[in-house]
């Protein structure tokens, strides 16, 4: 299916002047929100962390999180009212007309319940047919999202699923009610390519066969380039630009989407990242004017005045109806017509601007660095199950050499077990040809130091106690780098180089969002100016614009300090801009190695190429497929 425009299908969900404020009088979180989305369209909300996107995903539910509430607005789901309905009346229509699927499933699911009576328990608490009806639309459903429907799987728990596996089963409570409106919460995070682009299709496809509309809210841009009709881009709590996907993506008109853009990573071509300068404004310190001027490359003083309506670009008119006061319904057409709305009073002059990316020199030299780190013969297991088998491994000196294959191929457990985090191992792993011990807590300390692991769940890495600026000084005092006011001084430069404002300086990790909670624990790793950085998914939590960022600083540390690293991913696009070599890890076995540009152009082993062909941003697709998800087998979470 083509990501265009869905012509004069008509609406499933329209939303008009939507407001969600902190507390009774307090700062909004959202304002002046209003789309409609048709059915079988998929609508994308995307925008930097805390710009309000699910916020809105759970206003489509007539729901938000504690400490806030709607204020005005309404979301009309098939002609009906929501935001009007009595809790009981908006409970029933929740799972039955709009239904939601959750970013982490395994959060989401009763772990002591089987896979098939949770499924089921959505049609009981919905009376929805006969007891016999029931248990035949659970196995139509899990066959709908390409999961077995056999009495084995039905009686499975969720920590027996894959992550893959698990989305899907989301996805399938999601349908089984056939909702009129989805609303997916990003998905797909967290997930290798090639999983998500097997999850993406399944949405896809249901969405198209059963007229569903959908709103996606993401951070993954080259996800929305092809998963997406329209799109919405979202700022402080606005919508800035929202339009047809291909004409925003080819002619931004709102300065903070051509922003956005030039932060996404390409996998055909090394690109220089840029991140955003600055950081997007909280509630209540929002500025006056248009709240994203004081971070425009295209500002004028007037700018900083009065805030631009949304309005068409070309012709400066505002859509139709914003309705502010609920069942008031909106009559823009703007979705139907194709347009490009922009809040931007500069718009016409801003989309006339070509995008221009600026491309690296190849990475990679002729002749390898002196080897860092040296791994000879690994072979990692977990209790009797092997994991890894005879890898061999170099990282030299002020190389950044990435790991990437698909969830439970062995990256995370190759990660650990450098950096002693897994002792459940044998072979030989060398740094600067001086064998390291199995543990960590065998190690010196000044191997500690040199040797530092940012892990990928920062909700974890965290102390909960400390606050950030305690958990960044930590280290520095730890390791005899600084105390007292200079030490202050180095916390503070370090928060500024990860994108972080002073104000969080005496937060606690649960104040964090979760890419701030993951800038915090790269801060504290690098407090330590370790010679050998593990990164084991570290941008996966990141919008585009902070995960630039940290690419553009890791880069640059790199060639000023001489820093070496080991790069655990999935997202091959980030892999091209950052990495000098990389290994394709496959059921716990390299299949290919070598400089970025040999393997990413051209690929020998079918498995990188599937790969590839998974990756949003490669319109090729080879004949071959891997095994599909539904016969995957369970994986251990970071194996």
């Amino acid at each position: 299916m083509t990501a265009s425009t869905t012509g004069t299908a008509r609406p499933s969900c329209s939303v008009s002047g939507l407001r969600v404020v902190l507390g009774r009088g307090g700062p909004d979180v959202v304002d002046d929100i209003a789309f409609d989305v048709a059915e079988g369209e998929i609508l994308a909300l995307v925008g930097e962390s805390g710009s309000g996107k699910t916020t809105i995903a759970t206003a489509l539910l007539a729901h938000t999180r504690r400490g806030a509430r709607i204020d005005a607005g309404a979301v009309v789901l098939d002609g009906r009212e929501l935001l009007a309905a009595a809790p009981g009346e908006a409970r029933k229509r929740r799972g039955s007309e709009v239904a939601y699927v959750p970013q982490d499933p395994a959060a989401s699911l009763n772990p002591v319940m089987r896979i098939g009576r949770q499924i089921r328990e959505v049609l009981d608490v919905h009376h929805a047919g006969t007891p016999a009806e029931r248990d035949a639309r659970v196995r139509e459903v899990l066959a709908e999202v390409a999961l077995p429907d056999d009495g084995e799987f039905l009686k499975r728990y969720p920590h027996q699923l894959s992550g893959g596996q698990l989305q899907r089963v989301a996805i399938a409570m999601a349908f089984t009610l056939r909702p009129r409106v989805l609303v997916l919460d990003e998905p797909t995070t967290g997930l290798d390519v090639s999983t998500q682009a097997h999850v993406l299709s399944t949405v896809r496809d249901l969405c198209a066969r059963h007229a569903v509309a959908a709103v996606y809210v993401t951070h993954d841009l080259a996800v929305v380039g092809e998963f997406a009709h329209r799109v919405a881009v979202m700022y402080a709590g606005r919508i800035v630009e929202l339009g047809p996907r291909e004409r925003v993506f080819e002619a931004p008109a709102h300065p903070y989407t051509r922003a956005l853009l030039a932060a996404v990573p390409s996998v055909t071509e090394p690109r220089v990242l840029k991140g955003i300068p600055g950081s997007a404004p909280s509630p209540g310190r929002r500025p006056s004017g248009c709240r994203f001027h004081d971070r425009c490359a295209f500002a004028e003083p007037e700018c900083a005045e009065r805030e631009p309506e949304l309005t068409e670009t070309g012709a400066g008119r505002p859509p139709a109806s914003t309705a502010t006061g609920a069942g008031q319904q909106p009559t823009s057409t703007a979705a139907e017509a194709g347009l490009v709305l922009a809040r931007c009073r500069r718009a016409d002059h801003v989309r006339a601007q070509p995008l221009e990316f600026t491309v690296a020199a190849p990475a990679g030299t002729a002749r390898r660095p002196e080897p860092v780190l040296t791994v000879q013969d690994l072979t990692a297991r977990y209790g009797s199950h092997p994991i890894l088998h005879g890898i061999d491994l170099e990282v030299g000196h002020n190389e950044c050499v990435a790991v990437v294959g698909q969830s439970g191929s062995g990256k995370s457990t190759l990660s650990r077990s450098i950096g002693g985090l897994h002792e459940d191992w044998s072979g030989s792993v060398a740094f600067h040809g001086d064998p390291l011990p199995p543990g960590a807590r065998q190690r010196s300390r000044e191997l500690r130091k040199a040797i530092q692991y940012v892990f990928q769940n920062p909700y974890l890495a965290l102390n909960p106690r400390m606050t950030v600026g305690r958990i960044v000084r930590r280290p520095l005092e730890l390791f005899g780098l600084a105390h007292g006011a200079e030490a202050a001084r180095r916390v503070h430069e370090l928060l500024d180089q990860v994108m972080l404002s002073s104000a969080v300086h005496d937060l606690r990790p649960d104040r964090l969002s979760g890419g701030e909670r993951q800038r915090v624990a790269i801060a504290r790793a690098l407090a330590c100016e370790p010679e050998l950085l593990i990164c084991d998914e570290v941008t996966s939590a990141l919008d585009v614009s902070v995960q630039a960022s940290i690419v553009s600083l890791l880069e640059e540390l790199r060639a000023s300090r001489g820093l070496s690293m080991l790069f655990v991913t999935h997202n091959l696009a980030l892999v091209r801009s950052l990495a000098t070599r990389v290994a394709v890890l496959a059921d716990g076995r390299i299949v290919e190695e070598g400089p970025t540009a040999d393997v990413l152009d051209r690929p020998s082993a079918a498995y990188t190429r599937q790969l590839l062909a998974d990756t949003p941003g490669r319109a090729e697709r080879p004949a071959e497929d891997l095994a599909e998800e539904s016969a995957e087998e369970p994986v251990g979470e970071g194996r």
